[in-house]
């Protein structure tokens, strides 16, 4: 069981939104859908939950957080150049709709 989180409330609600969000493109989207979804979708639990511990934590440091760690996956070349293209437009679609 995972603890609770310390981050204000409005940004665990917002987090929740992405993830619901994510998890919709993960029910229904076609499979390159699905495959970028579930790529940002390993970042993001890795990086929100670690937000979410925070008692100061802001939507402001998970969106630079995330573009990071992005960033040095993509440097490692764990995706294709338009598949890291995909994935940073789906991110940024994610976050800028709250």
């Amino acid at each position: 069981m995972l603890p609770p989180a310390a981050a204000p409330h409005d940004v665990v609600e917002k987090i929740a939104k992405i993830e619901a969000a994510l998890d919709d493109v993960v029910n229904h989207g076609d499979d390159d859908e699905l495959f970028i979804a579930s790529y940002l979708q390993g970042h993001f639990a890795v990086e929100s939950r670690q937000l979410e511990m925070k008692e100061n934590a802001t939507m402001n440091q998970l969106d630079e957080n995330m573009t990071t760690s992005l960033e040095r996956a993509f440097a490692n070349n764990e995706l294709e150049k338009d598949d890291a293209k995909l994935v940073n437009a789906l991110w940024n679609r994610l976050f800028n709709a709250l």
